[in-house]
């Protein structure tokens, strides 16, 4: 088969479309004929060799796609040959097929085609078991979600508001905001010119990818019973933290990935896809949250798609079609 290989670590010019070989699947899994795939920001972190997949995995970018089942493992009953699906994985999307396990597996939201569904399960997937299943956001809630007009962010606005929350953005112009007020956010900060701990005042979840740099920040904005998730390293790793303003709170400082993570268990990605299925696809399918693709492009132009997501101007998700 043919996939986005890594010639060496460096900038997207080292993406290349090449032969390799195909993969098998094992007990438990599904091979995929891969339809479409996504780009997310921990495909940019790989490719400059920042952010290597978890052992036993492919070496392949690409952590969620959609596609037809082409052949069954032994012992899976859920799915047949034939069936249209999208699935969250630890790597190896960028590529014609996909080995997956059975339990990461997604049927396609009603109302969602299938290169669409690429967009979906990591965004999905994170939002869902950051937001709510760790975090327990309810409704009447506020929500702070930094990085509102990227791929998780236009998704956890509108299942925070499907929610019943209240929710505040944080993007960095006042056209990316516009657009976040009309996916539901209440709350607009433009992270260049204004103070996101003045204009929200207290939140009671936030969700950050930046890491270090927002650190003192978000303990400052959460509300008492507060609770901070942090699945982002964009503004650095070490920071100081103000354990005093912790206790003062009762506040919470959580730190989660969904890669790395066991199929099985009780935070493992089977759970969140099965918890994804039960309670997104019906916001899904009900139009209360909608899929937000920027742009779909074949997959041999993976390196424009990467460059593109380098810049300041998607909102959303970058779509590759196979």
């Amino acid at each position: 088969m043919r996939a986005i290989t890594i010639r060496e670590p460096g900038g997207p010019d080292v993406l290349a479309w090449t032969e390799v070989r195909d993969p098998e699947p094992g007990p438990g899994e599904v091979l995929l004929d891969v339809a479409a795939t996504a780009v997310n920001r921990a495909d940019l972190l790989q490719r400059q060799g920042h952010y290597p997949p978890p052992k036993g995995t492919s070496d392949v970018l690409g952590l969620e796609c959609s596609g037809t089942v082409a052949v069954l493992g032994d012992g899976v009953t859920d799915w047949r040959v034939g069936d249209e699906v999208c699935a969250l994985l630890a790597g190896g999307g960028y590529a014609e097929r996909v080995v997956v396990p059975a339990a990461q597996l997604l049927p396609l939201p009603e109302g969602v085609d299938l290169v669409t569904a690429a967009s979906l399960p990591e965004v999905a997937c994170t939002v869902w078991s950051n937001v709510v299943m760790l975090a327990g956001l309810t409704s009447g809630e506020t929500f702070l979600v930094h990085g509102g007009a990227g791929g998780i962010g236009t998704h956890a606005i509108q299942v925070a508001k499907a929610l019943g929350a209240r929710v505040a953005v944080t993007a960095g112009s006042a056209e990316r905001l516009a657009r976040c007020a009309e996916l539901g956010a209440d709350v607009l900060v433009n992270y260049r010119e204004q103070d996101f701990v003045a204009e929200v005042g207290r939140a009671d979840v936030v969700l950050d990818n930046m890491g270090a740099a927002y650190l003192d920040r978000n303990v400052d904005v959460l509300a008492p019973d507060g609770r901070l998730v942090i699945i982002g390293m964009q503004g650095g790793v070490k920071a100081e933290l103000n354990i005093g303003k912790l206790l003062a709170k009762r506040a919470s400082v959580s730190a989660t990935g969904l890669r790395f993570r066991p199929v099985d268990g009780p935070s493992g990605k089977g759970r969140v896809v099965a918890e994804v299925r039960e309670h997104v696809w019906p916001m899904i399918a009900s139009g209360r949250v909608k899929p937000v693709v920027h742009d779909v492009m074949p997959i041999e132009r993976a390196a424009d798609a990467h460059r593109a997501l380098e810049g300041s101007g998607v909102f959303g998700k970058l779509v590759l079609t196979v």
